[in-house]
């Protein structure tokens, strides 16, 4: 462990001592540039960051070049030519001089960089010429010099200057010797001193553009990022909700308008920077906040709804939603905390408000859903009443039919004679017809007993169809009917019963057409409220439609795969186009009598069963079809697109 240790340790500290360095370093290029600019007029410093750049390297290669003019008359006495040379150096360090006197005074670096440039050029031709010596010509200040004037001038005056470089070894010099000519070496010397100026005009050349194109693309990313900024700025400024920016220990850096809108508001005071943004709170609220603000410097962000008083509100309470989120920097980190804040007050009002609008339609729609399983009682028991009140009134016309009269004739008849019934029976004419007569009346009386208990057990059926859909209404309330196994056309034929009396007074033929279909597993009571509410409604379309061959067809036939079909079909007045998509709704009737719950509870109890109710008509007066599918094995009722929400 303690060699990791050890080598631990040195890494650290050799990273505490190249950040010492750096810093050391940007120390040192600070005070270098600060020294520079002191040479630069305000106008070039506060402008373009390009041309700032050239008057710095302006100022610097002259400062450099006056330093090396000083050094230069130093050693003039070991050279021949002092005097002349001493005049020379004399002159451009007052030269240099006065580039640094010209930039001071002017807000461009074009004329100093140029007077600046010439005078290299000028005391390099000088000095070869004058010294008759080609080093000077191929010294490397030569390459220099082309290199700066492209810099400072641009690659069009850097061509010029890189030519006269070029000219001096190869054209000037030569003509100067004595005699004319230089020596192969000589001539080497020359040429490659000529590439390599080309060489660093282009290298400078290439340089210069790509700077600029840089230096472009930078300048428009930070007027593009200023623009963001200030547009950032004027968004959070223009916008209700609190924005404020926190350092990572909950202190606050920057606040919009609304946030010190909401201080002054809650708080009583505006919060200053370098304050804990949450200092007015009590301390067990603070030491809560500080606990959110620990999960999120750990990188999590936070949503909550706090609700503070209003210090000049009474304290009224304010609803306030909170964000916290963390600003994390390049390296991953943590850095700074944003805190978002919206005023949901309103929001809170509205869904309280909200809140018991919906519990006073929660206690409508129930009572609504009474009355509806209410009305839908009332109308099948309406319907099937109508056929218990036929067949009562059959009953009571029959009974009081019978021939009870005649009975009681007969009886006082034998009465009159029981002193000698064998010589009535034999010998009186009246006697002698007597057992033919009772024979006959007694038949008559078994057909009329026979209709009447046939008349009886309609009565029945309707009654306890009755009782089952009344007792429905609690079933709805608490489990759904019993599921028992069905043969379609027995419990068809049942409903029929219950309605043969006022088919036959309507005089409406009824046709049966019955498929080979499996019993299925339903609801009986529920399947003949059904059938008994779409029978209803066909008699009274054939009935309006006021046609004398008035006819209801009965279909059961197969479905599709383990369903079956029932089909109800009628010539009576059809149904309107328009009238269609309307036909289950709640409430929709076209008869003047009619109440609009029959059809749309039917469809209801076949969508209960796991079925389809749906209706067909080629229009007025063409008659309807009615088709109730149905499961041969009870099924799930269907939640997306049963006829009763259409």
């Amino acid at each position: 462990m303690m060699p990791s240790e050890d080598t631990g340790g040195d890494r650290n500290n050799g990273a505490v001592a190249q950040q010492g360095r750096e810093a050391w370093s940007r120390a040192l290029w600070a005070r270098l540039v600060e020294r520079l600019d002191a040479f630069i007029p305000e106008a070039l410093r506060q402008g373009d960051s390009l041309e700032l750049s050239r008057a710095r390297m302006v100022v610097g290669l002259c400062l450099c070049l006056t330093g090396g003019s000083l050094v230069f008359l130093g050693l003039l006495r070991l050279t021949p030519y002092a005097w002349s040379m001493g005049v020379m150096s004399g002159l451009c360090g007052g030269g240099f001089l006065g580039v640094l006197a010209l930039l001071r005074w002017r807000a461009s670096t074009r004329l100093p960089a140029l007077l600046l440039c010439s005078m290299l050029s000028g005391v390099i031709a000088f000095t070869t010429l004058h010294m008759d010596m080609l080093a000077m010509a191929t010294h490397a200040a030569s390459v220099l010099v082309p290199v700066m004037a492209v810099y400072l001038l641009g690659w069009r005056m850097g061509l010029g200057f890189s030519v006269l470089s070029i000219l001096t070894p190869l054209v000037f010099y030569p003509l100067t010797t004595s005699p004319p000519g230089l020596s192969a070496m000589e001539w080497s010397l020359s040429i490659f001193t000529a590439i390599f100026a080309v060489f660093g005009w282009a290298v400078s050349s290439l340089f210069l553009s790509f700077r600029t194109e840089a230096h472009a693309t930078l300048e428009q990313t930070r007027k593009t990022l200023l623009e963001n900024e200030g547009e950032l700025s004027s968004l959070i400024e223009s916008t209700d909700d609190v924005v404020c920016s926190l350092d990572v220990e909950g202190r606050l850096i920057t606040a919009n308008q609304s946030a010190k809108h909401y201080f002054q508001r809650i708080f009583g005071e505006e919060i200053s920077p370098g304050e804990f943004i949450f200092s007015a709170l009590p301390p067990e609220r603070q030491l809560r906040w500080k606990e959110r603000l620990e999960r999120a410097r750990g990188g999590n962000r936070l949503k909550e709804e706090v609700s503070l008083p209003a210090f000049q509100e009474g304290r009224k309470l304010v609803e306030l939603e909170l964000t916290v989120s963390p600003v994390r920097s390049e390296q991953g980190e943590v850095v700074r905390l944003t805190v978002f804040g919206r005023d949901v007050t309103e929001r809170k009002a509205a869904e309280a408000r909200l809140s018991e609008l919906h519990r006073g339609l929660v206690d409508a729609s129930r009572q609504a859903g009474m009355a509806e399983v209410a009305t839908g009682v009332l109308h099948n028991v309406g319907n099937t009443l109508n056929s218990v009140n036929v067949s009562a009134s059959l009953v009571a016309e029959r009974l009081r039919g019978l021939r009870v009269s005649s009975l009681e004739k007969a009886v006082q008849l034998l009465r009159e004679h029981e002193a000698d019934a064998g010589t009535f029976l034999t010998e009186d004419p009246r006697g002698r017809q007597f057992p033919a007569y009772l024979e006959a009346l007694t038949a008559q009386l078994v057909q009329e007993r026979d209709a009447v208990l046939t008349e009886l057990r309609a009565l029945c059926d309707g009654v306890e169809h009755i009782r089952v859909v009344v007792g429905m209404q609690q079933q709805y309330a608490r489990f759904s009917g019993v599921v028992e196994e069905v043969s379609l056309p027995e419990l068809i034929d049942g409903a029929l019963r219950l309605q043969t009396v006022s088919f036959g007074r309507a005089g409406i033929e009824v046709r049966r057409e019955y498929a080979d279909v499996p019993s299925i597993w339903v609801d009986r009571h529920k399947l003949l409220q059904i059938l008994i509410n779409l029978l209803s409604n066909a008699r009274h379309a054939v009935k309006e439609g006021g046609r004398q061959d008035g006819c209801l067809t009965l279909r059961v036939v197969p479905g599709d795969a383990g369903r079956v079909c029932i089909i109800v079909a009628d010539n009576g007045m059809g149904i309107a186009p328009e009238h269609l998509p309307l036909l289950f709704t709640h409430g929709f009737t076209t008869k003047k009598d009619g109440h609009g719950f029959g059809l749309h509870t039917s469809a209801l109890a076949a969508e209960e069963l796991g079925g389809l109710l749906s209706c067909a008509s080629a229009g007025r007066g063409q008659g309807a079809t009615f088709s109730l599918e149905l499961p041969v094995r009870k099924e799930r009722p269907r939640e997306e697109g049963s006829t009763a929400t259409r």
